[in-house]
Parts: structure tokens; C-alpha cells; sequence
């Protein structure tokens, strides 16, 4: 070392200038480089001593997104329970915390006691899940929730737990060595996830005025399969006709009040027919069944004509919260270094339930609209606040809508268009936009089949090819009518086998003998109600918040295999007073159903004696308008009209137990209606 010094500084040292005395000169340089020499030997010794010392100190940690996510959810937890905990270690008695009297405690006091036995119905999702027999990987989970509850299983084995939800892709059933069933009784849906009720609120007030387990009857199915299979696999609809039969003969000949919620309209609506139909397809409890068992069906957030949603959520496995998400947090949910493959593996799972399909858009172009013309048509977002402050009496209890409230002349969004591609595709005439023809597509797919390495998740997308892939989208515009098009070309094993139970059309004649089998049962626009004039149906559904309607979609810039080709477009946004929000249009609704699809059929397609509505069942429309809680301290609300937390609103949960205890429609007020659905309905052009 010192020797490659010496050398340096012979090279690139200053020249020192001598006297005539050259050799001393010489002399003291030479003794001057060997000190320098000496120095830099130990600077250099010491340098490199320093330079172990800092590589041997641990380095910290480069702060990834995931960390920040991790601590962020982190805190919004701490933060919760902390306000859940202060929140319930406060005094009843403080000031500003008095909790209000319950519905069931008021009705009580007022002498409401209970009456006709209660069924309730659960929707989609909202059902517990419970796993009877697994792979090796779910060892120690017999008879543990697999959905609902906790789950914990999703952070613990999440490819284990998807596994264990998915159902056979060509049966629709179990798959091989797997049992996953219905968690039984009330606590099947009473609570969704810790603190997060669903019927618990209403299973509480009924307790109030007398009802118990010999009165009160959760109808918990597995909502993952189509309706029919559940009475194939788990004989769900004859156990839930005996039960009814039971109910009513030991509460003294009582009828039954029904009570589902969300896709469990549709699944009861299944029932009723199924019931009354012969074996081997039917229950073969005749054609008087109903009318001698039911008193009325309280239908609540219903989905009689389907949802929008369902479309984006089979397409791309998305709706507003993700487009949200991706506009919040770029690259997250596709991000190659987490290689979380989110949606794709939510997709995989979610086309393997036939349930799904039960909720696409049912009456095609009549009911939701076409290119250039919808029902909800001038809609405007943006209502006064003076109209939610106060209302009249006329705007509580009414029939006939003035066709003003909520409306506003101006350009008209096209909101038929329930798929673009692009926002000029939503807005242009329908006369400069290519017409799709899907056709073609349905008999030109690869036939290369499933590339292995591209890993286990498959979305279908590249069995298309990606030329077929852009065709798809090249600025189109997709209907209701067309969507189911677009559908079987994206996803032909769920749409060719769920397609055997379910159809979304309009029935020209009702006594055509096609329309016995069960695939028509659960369309309202394809089966009359069942001859019952003492009956009465009941369309209770929340309204003033932006629902769900159509979708402004893009090509995804991933190109790998196996991932989703399309994705919301969040950059879109509309004017300032436009109902376009982040690729999404929006319109009244509950959050999930557009009053369109709850509303319907109590408004029109029901109302009075119809070829829908044989024995002239009275209907009555009762809306609650949304109000959000007004402090954290309020929980999810007391007037919520969201699709879940209506649950707890005190209105419904009174109305419902007014017709319980014996109360008609005529008693509660009749209809009460916010919304235009009057006015929706009088544009829709459908034979009565």
C-alpha cells in the first residue's frame, strides 16, 4: 500500500522549487513525501476501519406501500375500537347520549304485541358459510365460518380459503372433497362481520313485542348457487316450505309474514312458484298454497329487476369503490411487485357462483333503456337541501308523482348505455357510434386454451385473444340488451351455465308452457304472482343516495396473460352538477339497487289485476329517504337508506312489525314515495 502511495504522489505532486543546492533540495523533499506517505497510510487504515463500522451497522429498512397501508388500517382500527370503548363507557344518562326509545319497545308500550309468524330471508353475501369438509389446507376448520364472522382466514391461508369458496366451474355444485354450507338458524345472518349488523337490529325489536325461535324463522340458504340447486343440493326450498307449514299451524293457524332482503326477494319470489308447482320440479303444494300460508311479503331493498352492478362486477370484477380505490392508490391492486392479483383472483372465485347472474339487468332495452333513451332520463344529483329539510304532507303519502321533484331540463345522459368505451361513447348519437356485433366472437376463441405459464389464475380474458379484445371495446356502447352479448363472449362458462336457471327477458304470453320451467321463476317479467287476492306485497327501499347505473369504461395498459383487459375509467368526471363521478353515472337509488329495480313493479308492473298480477294483489311503495348519522356516536344510523344499515332504520323496522302484528297497508299510511319511480314508470312501454 504504502508503496502505491509513493508512486501517486511522485505523479501527481506540485514540483518544489530548489536553490543551487539541488541535492539538499532533494533531500528534504524526499523526507517530507515520506511523512506525507506515513499520514495517508493511516488515514487510509483508519478510513477503512470506519468503512467496516458503518457496513456493519444494521441499515434501516426502505418504507414500502404496503407498510403505509398496514399502518394506516392499523390506526383507523385503534381509532374505532377507542371510540366504540369511550362510546359505551360513558353514563346512559349524560347529556347528548340518552339512547332513543326503540321501535319494539314503543310498540310494545303502546300494547303492539306479536301476531303472525315471521320468516326472514337473507340476500347475497350477507349469509354465513361454514365449511363441512376440506382440502389439507383447511385442517382444523370443520364447522368454523369460512364467510361471515371474522375472517380470519382470509390473512391466514387466503388461497386456501378462495379455494374452499369456489364452486365447481362446470357443475355449479361442490367440488370434489369440498362441503361448504349454510350457517343455520338466526345467527346465520344476524351480525355480518363483529359489530356489523344485518337483521340484528330487527330480530331485536320483534324479540320486544313476543316473538322467540317458535315465531321467528331465518330461511339461511347457500346464495352462492342458483336457486334451484339449492333445493337439488341442500333441499333448502322443501325444508323452508315445511317450516312455513309448521309455523302457521302451531301459531294458531296464523299466516306468515315474510320479510327478505336484497337477492332473497328474487330467491322467495322463486319460491312461491315452486311451491305451487308440480314434482319432480316443483313442491307440489298446489295452486291455494300460498294464499292459505302467506299474509304478506315485505320485501326490502328489493332486486326484482336486477342491478347494473352485477354487469361491471362480471366483467371486470369491479364497481365504484374500486375505481375509487385505484383513483386514491395507483397501482395498488395491480402493482407487479406485490403481485397481489386481487381482482383476477376475485374473479376467478365470483364466476363460479350462479347466484350472480340472478342479478343482471332483467326486461333488456324496455325496462333500463337503449342507446339514446332511459326511464331515469333528466335525472339530476343534485336535489335542494330545502326538499330534504321539510316535506309536505302531499310528498309523504302520495300515488301519483308531479313529475318535477328531482328533475331538471338539460341535455340527457344516456344512461341506457349501461357499458362505454370512453366518455364520448356515453355521450355521442347513437348514429356516430360502430354497432357492436358479438356474434362472431362467441365462435372465434383461441383454441390454444389455458397458457400454465401464466400461473394458477385464469380469468378467461386470453382464451379470447387480444385481438378480439379490442374489438371489444373501439369506442362501443353496450345496452342491457346487448351486455349479456358481451357476457357470454367474456365469460362463457358462468353465462352458458347459469344460463339454465335464470332468464331476463319479457314474456310475450304467460301461458306459453315453456315459462313452467324454474329458469323463469325468478323473473317477475316472466311469471304471474300466485293466486292469492287476500295477499299483499310490500316494495320498502331506501332513496337520496347516488346509485349505480352505468359505467365509462378503458383498455387496462397491462398486457400480461391472464389479467383484466378492462377497467373503470376514474379519470372521467362530468360537469359540476353532473351525475358522472370517476367513470361512474349515477342515480337515485339505496347505494346498490336503482329505484328503477326496487320500485317497478309495485308501481306498474304489479299494480292493480295485470297479466303479472292475475289476482290483483295489492302493492304499496314505502321509500325512506336517506338521512347519514350525525356524528360517529350515532352508529350506521337510525334513518339510514343504505342498502344494509336499512336494517336499523326505526321506520321500516316499525312498519314491518305493524304488519306483523296485523296491520295492512291501508293501516301503516299506504305508499309513501320520494323518488320520481311514478314518473320512471309511466316512460317504460310494457304490456299489462
Amino acid at each position: 500500500m504504502a508503496s502505491v502511495l509513493r508512486f501517486r504522489k511522485l505523479c501527481f505532486v506540485e514540483p518544489v522549487k530548489c536553490s543551487s543546492a539541488g541535492f539538499q533540495c532533494s533531500e528534504k523533499t524526499a523526507q517530507k513525501n515520506e511523512k506525507r506517505d506515513e499520514n495517508d497510510v493511516v488515514s487510509s487504515a483508519g478510513y477503512s476501519v470506519l468503512e467496516k463500522k458503518r457496513k456493519s451497522k444494521k441499515q434501516p429498512k426502505e418504507w414500502r406501500c404496503i407498510d403505509s397501508c398496514c399502518w394506516c388500517i392499523g390506526y383507523m382500527c385503534t381509532t374505532w375500537w377507542l371510540l366504540l370503548f369511550l362510546y359505551h363507557c360513558l353514563p346512559a344518562t349524560l347529556p347528548g347520549f340518552q339512547v332513543p326509545e326503540s321501535p319494539g319497545a314503543r310498540l310494545r308500550r303502546e300494547g303492539v304485541k306479536a301476531l303472525h309468524p315471521v320468516v326472514l330471508v337473507p340476500g347475497i353475501v350477507t349469509g354465513g358459510l361454514e365449511l363441512w369438509e376440506g382440502r389439507p389446507c383447511a385442517e382444523g376448520l370443520f364447522r368454523k365460518r369460512l364467510w361471515g364472522g371474522s375472517f380470519t382466514e382470509i390473512f391466514k391461508r387466503p388461497l386456501c380459503w378462495l379455494e374452499h369458496l369456489s364452486l365447481h366451474n362446470e357443475t355449479g355444485l361442490d367440488p370434489p372433497g369440498i362441503r361448504v354450507r349454510a350457517v343455520p338458524g338466526l345467527v346465520a345472518a344476524d351480525y355480518f362481520a363483529p359489530g356489523y349488523f344485518v337483521w340484528a337490529v330487527l330480530i331485536e325489536n320483534l324479540a320486544k313485542i313476543g316473538y322467540e325461535g317458535k315465531n321467528m324463522y331465518m330461511a339461511a340458504y347457500d346464495w352462492r348457487l342458483s336457486f334451484q340447486n339449492t333445493e337439488i343440493r341442500d333441499h333448502a326450498l322443501s325444508r323452508l316450505k315445511s317450516k312455513i307449514e309448521l309455523m302457521y299451524v302451531t301459531n294458531g293457524y296464523k299466516k306468515v309474514v315474510v320479510v327478505p332482503h336484497s337477492m332473497g326477494v328474487i330467491y322467495f319470489l322463486h319460491f312461491m312458484k315452486w311451491v305451487e308447482s308440480p314434482p319432480p320440479m316443483g313442491g307440489g303444494g298446489g295452486p291455494d298454497w300460498c294464499a292459505k300460508h302467506i299474509k304478506a311479503i315485505m320485501n326490502i331493498g328489493p332486486a326484482f329487476l336486477g342491478v347494473p352492478k352485477a354487469v361491471s362486477n362480471i366483467f371486470s370484477a369491479e364497481g365504484k369503490d374500486v375505481a375509487f380505490l385505484r383513483a386514491m392508490a395507483p397501482g395498488v391492486l395491480d402493482s407487479d411487485m406485490l403481485g397481489l392479483q386481487t381482482l383476477e383472483h376475485l374473479m376467478r372465485v365470483s364466476r363460479t357462483w350462479d347466484s350472480t347472474i340472478s342479478l343482471l339487468p332483467k326486461g333488456g332495452d324496455t325496462i333500463w333503456g337503449n342507446l339514446d333513451w332511459s326511464p331515469e332520463e333528466g335525472h339530476s344529483c343534485h336535489l335542494e337541501k330545502k326538499e330534504n329539510a321539510q316535506l309536505s304532507s302531499t310528498d309523504i303519502n302520495f300515488n301519483h308523482s308531479d313529475g318535477t321533484r328531482g328533475f331538471r331540463i338539460k341535455e340527457p345522459t344516456k344512461y341506457g348505455r349501461i357499458i362505454s368505451f370512453g366518455k364520448a361513447a356515453s355521450q355521442l348519437p347513437s348514429s356516430r357510434l360502430p354497432s357492436p356485433d358479438l356474434k362472431e366472437l362467441l365462435f372465434t376463441r383461441s383454441s390454444t386454451g389455458l397458457n400454465l405459464s401464466c400461473g394458477e389464475v385464469w380469468t378467461e380474458y386470453d382464451e379470447i385473444g387480444r385481438e378480439n379484445i379490442r374489438n371489444i371495446a373501439e369506442s362501443k356502447a353496450y345496452t342491457a340488451q346487448n351486455a349479456f352479448d358481451l357476457l357470454r363472449a367474456v365469460a362463457p362458462k358462468l353465462m352458458q351455465r347459469a344460463e339454465a336457471h335464470f332468464s331476463h327477458g319479457i314474456a310475450d304470453d304467460l301461458d306459453d308452457p315453456k315459462y313452467a320451467h324454474y329458469k323463469f321463476w325468478s323473473n317477475p317479467l316472466e311469471t304471474k304472482l300466485p293466486h292469492a287476492p287476500d295477499m299483499e306485497i310490500y316494495s320498502l327501499y331506501g332513496v337520496g343516495i347516488p346509485t349505480e347505473r352505468s359505467y365509462v369504461y378503458k383498455m387496462s395498459p397491462s398486457g400480461k396473460c391472464n389479467s383484466i383487459p378492462f377497467r373503470i375509467d376514474s379519470s372521467v368526471d362530468g360537469e359540476a352538477d353532473s351525475c358522472l363521478k370517476s367513470g361512474v353515472y349515477f342515480v337515485d337509488g339505496d347505494e346498490s339497487i336503482p329505484v328503477l329495480s326496487a320500485g317497478f313493479m309495485c308501481a306498474k308492473g304489479w299494480r292493480g289485476r295485470t297479466r303479472f298480477n292475475p289476482s290483483s294483489i295489492a302493492t304499496y311503495i314505502r321509500e325512506y329517504r336517506h338521512k347519514p348519522p350525525a356524528s360517529l356516536l350515532e352508529g350506521r344510523g337510525m334513518e339510514s337508506g343504505a342498502h344494509v344499515d336499512i336494517m336499523g332504520n326505526t321506520a321500516l323496522i316499525e312498519d314491518v312489525m305493524r304488519v306483523a302484528a296485523g296491520a295492512t297497508g291501508e293501516d301503516i299510511g299506504g305508499d309513501r314515495i320520494h323518488s320520481d319511480i311514478i314518473r320512471m314508470s309511466a316512460r317504460i312501454n310494457l304490456q299489462l
